[in-house]
This record gives C-alpha cells, structure tokens and sequence, in this order.
C-alpha cells in the first residue's frame, strides 16, 4: 500500500462522506505542495491549477519561515566549515600547522583538528621516507649529465664521477619554511662538495683505492653545509655509481692503466724471486761457512793429534826402539792385508794344509766385532800370511775386509810360532 493511499491510516469504515479520519499520518506529497506554494507566494508568483482546475490564491509571506531557512542554512554552512579543519596524520608524517601563514605548532600522528581556513592551514610532511637524488645521471648510468658529472682532480686529470645521495628530514620546520627548493638545494650542496673532495686527490686514488673515502668524506661534509643552512635535512648515505675518465681519453687512460698494471706485476714477480733465491743463498754461503770452519777445526785437531802421537812414539821409541819398530810393523801390516785378499798356506810343510777362505772368515769376524768370542778365534788362526794367489783349484771372491781386531798379544804370539 502506498503512502499516498487515502485510506492509509484508517482504522474503520468510512461512515462520514468519505472524509479521512484525523488519526492517520499527514500526506508527504501534500506537505511538499504546500511548501511549493508557500515559496511561490513569498516570490509573489502563482501556483497552478489543483485537481479541480482552478486557481488557487498565493500564500501570504511569512518572515518567520524566511528567517528560519536562513538561520538553518547559515547553521549548515557553519557546521561544514568547522568540519573542514578535521584532518589525518599518518605514522610516517608531520602535520604542521600554520596560523595566517605563520608556523604555530607541530602536530603528530593522528586524527587533527585546527580552526577552518582562511584562520589556519596546515602541511604534512614525511619524515621517515628515504629520497634519493642522483647527480650525474638520471635513471641509468648511461643517461649521463656531463655538466653534473665531469670533474678536475689535483694532478689536472678529467674524471667522470657519477652518485646518488640518499637523505631524510630531520627537521620538518626547517625543511618546509628555510627552503624554496629543497631538491636543488641537495643538488648543489652535494655537487659542491664532491667537487671540493675530488679537486683535493689524485686521479689514481678517486678512481681506484679512494673511491669508499671519497664517498664518506662527501657525506660528512655535505651534513656540514647543510646543517649550516639550517635545512632540516640529514644525509642517510652517499653511493659512488661510477668514476671513470672521460670517454674521448678511456683508451689511452685503459693503456696507461695496463702499463701501471705491468710494471707492478714485474716488480711483485722481481721480489718474489728475490724473496727465493736470497734466502737460499744466504743458507748456503751459512753452510759453506760452517763446512770451512768444521774443516778448519777437522784438520787443527788431526794434525794436534799426529803431533802427540809422533811425540809419545818418539817417547817410547827412546825407551824401547826395537819393541816400538815390531809394534810399527805390525800395524803396518795391518793396515795393508785389511784391504787384500788373503789365504792360508803351508810354506815349510808338504803342502797338507787345507784351505781356509779367509776373506770369509775375517769378513763373519767383522759382522762380530762387539762378541768376546771373535778375538779368541782370532788368536787361534794359522801364522803364516802371504798375499797372492790361491793354491787351490777355487779362486775365493775378493772382498773388501774391515780392520781386524786382534789384540797385539795374539800378533807376537803367531810371530814366535812363525819363527
């Protein structure tokens, strides 16, 4: 059922004509119509015809009514201006609030309120976003910006030096009212001072060992300049992109380069055969020094040695000088027959006298030098010892004998049996 039902609302028969009961809601279309003709009549104009088709008189104008439109707009205009200085500041910013233009106060993160403009305004600025500025190039490394990037080092050398500049506000105060241009600001400050880093070393050590010093250097004295200006921005880090020399000079400077490169080489390779060969030959003149003095020392105390011996010969040789020339002999013969061959014959018998390889024997005597037993079996042998070919059919091997060790008791006894 519609509002605009007439029988809307009743609550029993129409027993009147037809006529609405007064208990139901008032007719919204009515209302509006009457409100139509009520504006009319105030702007002295007519409304039309009504459902019978005639005219209708105008409304007489009411002040009242006029006067309550306007106050009820007036409120509204009031109410929407107050709400215009509700404002939101986020996390990461800084609501400044200005008063005809002039800094009044700093607001954080939040729901704000401030008085409605023109009284007061208010800026967000963000104090935690990184920005980055890049001198020397846009973009890419490629998209060069000569006028930026081209520099003069202390030895007169061109250089192309490329780098980004990150930085962050401190101050929003500061950043917002002691700057006009805040981006150029950056831009000159951090051209100035490369300049003045760069213009102070050589071309070698900018473009080489220097380049992580320069950066820092940079970043410290750009903090500097700024602070100075009162900018309200702290410089976060500075990045070398790039330092090369100029693109009309690289193949000359990369020839210099490999020049440099070479020569460094060659003296490395130089030390390091030094560092090989002076420390051998340093250990061996050593050696050889010690050898000499060892032969030195080797031959004082052989030829002390022969002196005192000759002298306690010459001593006992007074004593007894036909006791010391059997003794001399003796050793003599030692000496001889310990490197020859030797076998036992019988000189003065009927030749029955076995053989007896005595090259093996004296060699089985040298292999028991420290048993008690080889001296007695050594005493026992045979007397006679001639050097020379075997008797029998046999040829014993020649082998080398070491020094015999029997005792000088022994040597007479078989000299007496001999005789």
């Amino acid at each position: 059922m519609s509002l605009n039902d007439p029988q809307w609302g009743n609550r029993g028969n129409d027993s009147g004509g037809g006529k609405r009961p007064n208990q139901g809601p008032p007719d919204l279309e009515e209302l509006w119509r009457d409100l139509n003709r009520r504006l009319a009549g105030m702007f002295g104009k007519k409304t039309g015809g009504g459902s019978g088709g005639g005219d209708r008189p105008p409304v007489e104008f009411n002040p009242r009514f006029l006067g309550g439109g306007i106050t009820l707009l007036v409120a509204l205009v009031v109410l929407a201006w107050l709400a215009s200085g509700f404002y939101i500041v986020d996390a990461s910013q800084r609501g400044l609030v200005l008063q005809f233009g002039r800094f009044k106060e700093s607001t954080e993160s939040g729901l704000r309120w401030r008085l409605p403009y023109p009284i007061q305004t208010h800026e967000l600025v963000n104090i935690s976003g990184v920005r980055t500025l890049e001198v020397g190039y846009r973009g890419s490394e490629k998209n060069k910006v000569l006028r930026e990037s081209l520099m003069l080092t202390d030895d007169e050398n061109i250089i192309n030096i490329q780098f980004a500049v990150q930085y962050i506000l401190k101050d929003p105060v500061d950043y917002l009212f002691n700057n006009r241009n805040p981006e150029e600001a950056v831009m000159q400050v951090a051209e100035t001072a490369i300049r003045q880093i760069v213009g102070r070393n050589r071309m070698d050590f900018v473009l080489y060992e220097g380049r992580e010093q320069i950066a820092v250097n940079a970043s410290t004295l750009m903090q500097e300049i700024l602070d100075r200006y009162k900018t309200g921005i702290m410089i976060s880090k500075v990045t070398m992109q790039n330092a090369q020399p100029p693109e009309q000079v690289q193949s000359a400077f990369d020839d210099a380069v490999k020049a440099g490169q070479d020569r460094e080489r060659q003296i490395n390779e130089g030390q390091a055969y030094a560092n090989d060969v002076i420390p051998k030959a340093q250990g061996t003149a050593a050696r050889l020094r010690q050898e000499a003095d060892g032969y030195r020392q080797r031959l004082i105390a052989t030829a002390e040695g022969d002196a005192s011996r000759f002298r306690q010969i010459n001593t006992e040789y007074a004593k007894a000088p036909e006791v010391t020339r059997s003794r001399m002999y003796l050793e003599t013969m030692q000496q001889v027959y310990s490197s020859a061959s030797k076998v036992m014959v019988d000189a003065k018998g009927q030749g029955n006298l076995l053989y007896l390889p005595l090259d093996k024997l004296m060699q089985a005597a040298g292999a028991l030098v420290a048993s008690p037993d080889s001296v007695g079996s050594s005493a026992e042998m045979p007397a006679q010892i001639r050097s020379g070919p075997a008797v029998s059919h046999d040829t014993p091997p020649q082998v080398v004998d070491k020094p015999d060790i029997r005792s000088r008791d022994a040597l007479r006894s078989r000299d007496r049996e001999v005789r």
